[in-house]
């Protein structure tokens, strides 16, 4: 079992930044491809961004991408997504997810407990 926390979320304006931690306990020991979606209200949970193992590659989804920058650090069991530029639209909570693959949440084996993060004008 994995145990995922994120924190960093909060309210920020447009325009504005924050950063996403995501804080990995348990069977750790192999480094697991870890991802990061978010649901809005009303909505289904949507991908956001994904790291390989290593990190040495990344994947954004397009209304991200060139904004938000996923990043991870393995001697920490953490991962991480920086948020940049933030739109209203960013507003959601976000949950990291571990052990998978793809861009659809039925392809994640763990999830956390989800980092709201709230844009404002």
């Amino acid at each position: 079992q994995v145990q995922l926390v994120e924190s960093g979320g909060g309210l920020v304006q447009v325009g504005g930044s924050l950063r996403l931690s995501c804080a990995a306990s348990g069977r750790t020991g192999a480094s697991y491809p870890m991802a990061w979606f978010r649901q809005a209200p009303g909505k289904e949970r949507e991908f956001v961004a994904r790291i390989t193992r290593s990190g040495g590659s990344t994947d954004y989804a397009d209304s991200v991408k060139g904004r938000f920058t996923i990043s991870r650090d393995n001697a920490k069991n953490t991962a991480y997504l920086q948020l940049s530029s933030l739109k209203l639209e960013d507003t959601a909570v976000y949950y990291c997810a571990a052990s998978g693959y793809g861009t659809k949440p039925a392809g994640y084996d763990y999830w956390g407990q989800g980092s709201q993060v709230t844009v404002s004008s």
